[in-house]
């Protein structure tokens, strides 16, 4: 159901808590009042929209640095062997996206685990399951990262890059010993009228503790956001285009600077090169048909200057798994309601 269809509670409850959600004793009581509703019915409405999907948890998104390891790939894969493929992509725990792409590499995946030699060797077996070889490209540099969508508009992004956290320097990292928080943090708040006590009590810390850390990693940028984290295809964002640019080497940060201040661009970072893939600078853009896509992706372009270096757009086909990053838990060991799945972008 798209976010135009559903009562105004919903509407808020889904666009207007995707960042700074309240860190306070009585967090749904806080929204409620911001909302005119109870705390009993802001709770009812939030558990609805994660059992039905639209909300995958209540959760964080790391800065890039604050734990573990990451990297895109991609597979060049014969068409009558696509979905085969995807599903030996899916059985790797720390695989958190994987999409189809319009190219001649047409499936991109997201590898997560706890450092670079567990990545690689996620990615090893998946090429030995498949028979094939991945683009294995590793992110240099971030220039924005701000995967919160305004779904009232076309397109998705919520923020203008510089009222958003500064992101071209690594994330300080999350201490030894807040490493359970975080992954508590990545499984979700639990909804209860007072949440942080729960995690409270299960780390048997002191209440203060868990808010005061909360609040310090969403200064220090190793929380890039905390709030709602939503299933945006279910909610009317169905469209997404990565565009990738080759750029000279000396010019890419400038460059990849001016592309993240611009409107509408979710995602924006520098990635190594490939002997196979020549592209450095990728950007995201969200929305809600590819005729809006397309439209943000010139205007970007060119308005960063950028319209004359050569680039591809890869626009989404089929999801075939859509979760969150697994940095500070075992793959498998607590219930992810962001379950792995095959629809239609």
């Amino acid at each position: 159901m798209d976010l135009s269809d559903r009562p105004s509670l919903d509407q808020m409850l889904l666009n207007d808590w995707q960042r700074d959600f309240p860190l306070s004793e009585a967090p749904f009581a806080d929204i409620a009042h911001e909302c005119g509703s109870s705390e009993s019915l802001v709770l009812a409405t939030y558990r609805t929209l994660i059992d039905e999907g639209s909300i995958s948890r209540i959760g964080g998104i790391w800065g890039a640095g604050a734990g573990g390891a990451a990297m895109l790939c991609a597979l060049a894969v014969p068409a009558q062997r696509l979905e085969e493929v995807a599903v030996m992509v899916n059985s790797q725990d720390g695989v958190n996206h994987n999409y189809e792409r319009e190219h001649h590499y047409n499936l991109w995946f997201v590898v997560t685990g706890l450092d670079r030699a567990d990545i690689h060797a996620q990615v090893d077996h998946i090429e030995h399951l498949s028979g094939l070889i991945a683009l294995r490209l590793p992110m240099v540099r971030p220039y924005r990262i701000d995967l919160g969508f305004d779904l009232r508009q076309t397109s998705a992004s919520t923020h203008p890059a510089e009222h958003l956290p500064c992101t071209h320097h690594k994330a300080q990292p999350v201490a030894e010993n807040e490493r359970q928080l975080a992954a508590l943090v990545e499984h979700g708040l639990p909804m209860v009228s007072h949440p942080y006590q729960r995690w409270a009590t299960q780390l048997q810390w002191p209440h203060a503790r868990v808010i005061d850390t909360l609040r310090r990693w969403s200064d220090q940028g190793t929380l890039r956001r905390f709030g709602a984290i939503v299933r945006h295809h279910d909610l009317g964002i169905r469209a997404n285009a990565m565009t990738v640019i080759d750029v000279p080497d000396d010019e890419v940060d400038d460059a990849g600077r001016r592309l993240a201040a611009q409107a509408g661009v979710t995602l924006c970072y520098r990635r190594q090169r490939h002997p196979q893939w020549r592209f450095n600078l990728y950007f995201m853009v969200h929305g809600q048909c590819r005729q809006a896509v397309s439209q943000v992706i010139d205007s970007a372009l060119n308005l960063a200057g950028l319209a004359h270096h050569p680039r591809q757009s890869l626009f989404s086909g089929q999801r075939f798994k859509q979760t969150g990053g697994r940095y500070f838990r075992q793959p498998g060991s607590v219930a992810n309601k962001e379950a792995s799945c095959v629809h239609t972008a």
